[in-house]
């Protein structure tokens, strides 16, 4: 069983990443770059599950949340080019409903959730 709390602490991180970007879209700039903001490890969830151990990253939610991280953070990097470039209608697309990075964002927090139940236990009523 893993500490869960660094699961928590991302979905709520990577929750954030939709207020970034509108403001990078709205004012062109950002604090991020997209080289840093394109790669799955510079953020703390991604240091955090490139740290655990070997042994413990057979399970199936480890490689689908590492697989699912890594696009969500490819698809927020294409978002913030576009809003870095002054392309803000380009962005506005690239980030609404139904476009790759929300769709990204939506699986990636359904299959940290799905890890956290699993590691959680069954929830008592």
């Amino acid at each position: 069983m893993i500490d869960t709390d660094p699961i928590t602490r991302g979905i709520a991180a990577h929750a954030k990443w939709k207020y970034y970007l509108r403001q990078a879209i709205k004012n062109g700039e950002s604090e991020w770059t997209v080289p840093v903001v394109k790669v799955d490890d510079q953020c703390e969830f991604g240091r955090w599950l490139r740290s655990i151990p070997p042994a413990e990253r057979v399970g199936e939610h480890w490689k689908t949340v590492k697989t699912r991280h890594r696009v969500f953070h490819e698809a927020a990097a294409h978002v913030l080019d576009l809003a870095l470039a002054r392309r803000q209608e380009e962005a506005e697309a690239a980030i609404a409903l139904g476009s790759p990075f929300a769709e990204a964002s939506k699986q990636l927090t359904l299959a940290m959730m799905a890890w956290k139940k699993e590691d959680d236990g069954p929830v008592a009523v």
